[in-house]
């Protein structure tokens, strides 16, 4: 992949104020396309309106620049997006690769846990018969909408050549069965995560994900759904993971490892890259 042609991008969540390991993906990201002479965005994931908040994206911008990082205008809301994700999930309606399903979140995990071969640590479920649908749909139950995995395989002829290249692996095939029927899109939220990132990469020309080792697993469906889509598959870098002199993770409800707080502590964001080794 030449220089000129790297775009890499950060992508948080207005859901609360940055830390530690917000500043480690961003500054990452930024620092590879730099490096690399080439172009860095930021994109802003707000497609749950009830846990957004502007503040928070305000806050995203100021912790950003404080870091001394520069971005491309304009920034990319997933919020004025929504009908690129629906015209996506369209595509995969009428396909039949996605059905609704009604169970709750408690009754997919019985459903794992009484799996007819052991306990699944992924869901897999059955869409309904028409007539049954409808009588749920007038009835007012929610429902999601899920990819179903054994479509998707038998509409790509078999997952063998669905690969990925993972700088910390190499070429890596994609196991989309890992991840079980996931849900696309909800009856509150029109799109979920897996394909609204697929989507949003693909128009704003993402080469390089530069993001941390806990989403590793999440690479595994969203190449399906690139395939699916007929979508470029970006290269992939998962980072380590920044964590606690606990050994757990940084959390946005840690308000005192916010890039906010340790601002106010006088930490300026020399002293504060020396300590993540960035």
């Amino acid at each position: 992949m030449s220089g000129a042609a790297v775009v890499s991008r950060f992508a948080p969540s207005p859901t609360g104020h940055l830390h530690r390991g917000h500043a480690y993906s961003a500054l990452t990201a930024h620092d590879a396309a730099r490096a690399a002479g080439g172009r860095f965005l930021l994109r802003i994931e707000d497609i749950d309106a009830g846990r957004c908040r502007p503040e928070f994206t305000d806050a995203i911008f100021e912790d950003l620049a404080w870091l001394g990082l520069s971005w491309e205008q304009p920034v990319r809301r997933q919020s004025d997006h929504l009908d690129a994700y629906a015209a996506a999930l369209e595509s995969l309606r009428e396909r039949r690769l996605i059905y609704r399903c009604f169970r709750t979140r408690r009754d997919a995990l019985e459903a794992m846990a009484q799996a007819p071969h052991g306990p699944s640590p992924a869901y897999f479920g059955v869409p309904l018969e028409p007539d049954e649908e409808v009588i749920l749909l007038a009835d007012g139950r929610p429902f999601a909408w899920r990819l179903s995995i054994a479509a998707a395989e038998r509409a790509l002829g078999g997952f063998e050549g669905l690969t990925f290249l993972d700088h910390a692996n190499g070429l890596t095939l994609a196991d989309p069965w890992r991840a079980g029927d996931v849900i696309l899109a909800r009856k509150d939220i029109g799109v979920a995560y897996h394909l609204a990132v697929v989507v949003d990469d693909a128009a704003q020309g993402v080469t390089e994900v530069v993001r941390g080792r806990d989403l590793l697993e999440a690479t595994h469906i969203q190449r399906l759904l690139q395939a699916l889509l007929g979508l470029p598959t970006p290269a992939y870098r998962h980072h380590r993971l920044i964590l606690r002199p606990d050994g757990k993770r940084f959390a946005k409800r840690d308000t005192t490892e916010t890039l906010r707080a340790l601002r106010a502590t006088g930490m300026t964001p020399q002293s504060l890259r020396a300590q993540l080794g960035v």
